[in-house]
C-alpha cells in the first residue's frame, strides 16, 4: 500500500505513535509518505519506502495567522495524486482529519483516497469537546472513512461526547527490541555516579502532566531513602516551575533535567521506577514504554492508564494529586528489591504480550484493508 501519514511533528504521544507506525509499515513493505510542516520527531531517516513531504506556508499580509489546515489539505491532495496514495492516515482530529477530508474531496473526481482518523486523547477530551470545536470535530468523525482510538477509555469518551460509536480500538505499541532494560549502559553511571536508584519521569511538562507532583513525591521519598535521584526527561511550559519547586524542596542537586531526548528508551532502560502523576492520560504511552523497560509504574488511576498498568502487579495506581500514597508506594518498591524486580518483569510481560509491534501493527494493516475493501465495494455497487 501507499500510505500518507499526517502527525503533529512533536514529542507528544500522537506524533510519536504516528512516526513509529510509519516506520513499522515501511519495514513490512509498504510505502509511507509523511505529510507535515517539519520532519516528525521519530522519523530518523528517509529511504525508498519512507518519504517526507513538507507543507509550505504562504506568506500574505492579509493573514494574521497562516492557514495551516488549508495548506496541509492542498499538500495532501497533491501528494495523493503524484504518489498514487491508497489512503490518508491522520493522527489527531483537529485539524488533520478536516484537512484530509478537504484533500479527499478536492481530488475525488480523479482519485478517491479514504481518510482514516486516529484519536489520541486531547483532540477529543479537551480540544474537540470545547463548544467552539465540537460541531466540526463531530463532522470530522462522521466524514472519516474509518476511525480508531488508542484506548477503550477514549472510545467511551468519544461516544459520550460526540454520540459517535463507529470507532475501533487499536492501542499504542512498543517495539520490544527497542524498549528494554539496559543494565550495563554507561548512562547509568553518569546519572547515578554513587550507585543511587533512579526514579524517572517523561513528559511534555504541560500542566495536565503534573510534573510538579513528581518532584513532591521525590522529596518525600528522599527524606526516607536518601540514595535516590530523579531524572526528568522532556521540556515544556512548566519546566521552570518544576525546577523551582525542586529548589524550594531542597532536592535540586539530585533532580536531573535532561531536556528533550530522541533516545528516551536509553533513559528508561537505566532507571528503576517510573512516575506518571498525570491528571489525564487517554492511553499512557510513557507508562507503556517504561513498563517495557521493566520499570514498575507509579501512576494515577485515570483515563487509559489502568489498561496499561495492573495495580499491585506491575505498578501502583492512586487518585490524582495523592502524592502521599504515591510516595509511600514508591518507597515500598525502593526498599523491596524483590518486589521491584517482580513488578518490572510483569510489566515487561504485559507490554510485550498486549502491545508489541507484532501484535498491533497487523491490526492497523487489517483496518486499512477493511476500509479499502468497503470503498471498492461501494464503487462497484
Amino acid at each position: 500500500m501507499n500510505i500518507g501519514i499526517t502527525v503533529y511533528p512533536t514529542y507528544g504521544g500522537s506524533g510519536i505513535v504516528g512516526s513509529e507506525l510509519g516506520r513499522e509499515l515501511a519495514e513490512r513493505g509498504h510505502n509511507v509518505h509523511f505529510i507535515s510542516s517539519v520532519m516528525p520527531t521519530r522519523v530518523t531517516e528517509l529511504n525508498d519506502r519512507v518519504h517526507f513531504h513538507e507543507v509550505e506556508m504562504m506568506t500574505y499580509p492579509l493573514f494574521e495567522h497562516q492557514p495551516y489546515d488549508l495548506a496541509l489539505a492542498t499538500k495532501m491532495g497533491s501528494v495523493a495524486r503524484a504518489e498514487k496514495l491508497d489512503l490518508f492516515h491522520v493522527h489527531y482530529a483537529i485539524p488533520h482529519s478536516i484537512s484530509g477530508i478537504l484533500a479527499r474531496e478536492s481530488i475525488k473526481d480523479k482519485r478517491y483516497v479514504p481518510v482514516i482518523t486516529t484519536l489520541h486523547g486531547t483532540d477529543i477530551t479537551l480540544v474537540g469537546a470545547d463548544r467552539s470545536y465540537l460541531p466540526i470535530t463531530r463532522y470530522a468523525l462522521q466524514q472519516s472513512d474509518g476511525v480508531t482510538a488508542v484506548s477503550k477509555f477514549l472510545k467511551k469518551a468519544t461516544i459520550e461526547t460526540f454520540d459517535f460509536d463507529d470507532v475501533q480500538v487499536i492501542p499504542n505499541f512498543i517495539c520490544p527490541s527497542h524498549y528494554k532494560k539496559l543494565p550495563d549502559s554507561p548512562l547509568r553511571d553518569e546519572l547515578a555516579p554513587n550507585g543511587e536508584l533512579l526514579l524517572a519521569h517523561v513528559s511534555n511538562f504541560r500542566p495536565v502532566k503534573r510534573a510538579i507532583d513528581g518532584v513532591e513525591i521525590f522529596a518525600r521519598v528522599k527524606a526516607e531513602f536518601p540514595k535516590v535521584r530523579l531524572v526528568m526527561v522532556g521540556d515544556g511550559p512548566e519546566r521552570a516551575a518544576v525546577k523551582h519547586r525542586a529548589k524550594v524542596l531542597g532536592v535540586e542537586t539530585d533532580t536531573i533535567f535532561v531536556g528533550k531526548k530522541a533516545n528516551i528508551a536509553d533513559y528508561l532502560g537505566v532507571s528503576d521506577i517510573f512516575l506518571l502523576p498525570s491528571e489525564l492520560e487517554s492511553f499512557g504511552l510513557a507508562a507503556l514504554e517504561a513498563a517495557a523497560c521493566e520499570l514498575p509504574v507509579i501512576a494515577t488511576r485515570i483515563g487509559g492508564i489502568p489498561e496499561v498498568v495492573n495495580d499491585g502487579e506491575s505498578g501502583y495506581l492512586s487518585d490524582v494529586g495523592d502524592v502521599e500514597k504515591m510516595s509511600a508506594d514508591t518507597l515500598r518498591l525502593l526498599t523491596d528489591a524483590d518486589r521491584r524486580l517482580a513488578f518490572g518483569l510483569r510489566g515487561r510481560e504485559i507490554s510485550v504480550q498486549r502491545y508489541s509491534t507484532q501484535a498491533i501493527i497487523p491490526q492497523y494493516i487489517a483496518f486499512y484493508e477493511s476500509v479499502l475493501a468497503k470503498q471498492v465495494s461501494a464503487a462497484t455497487s
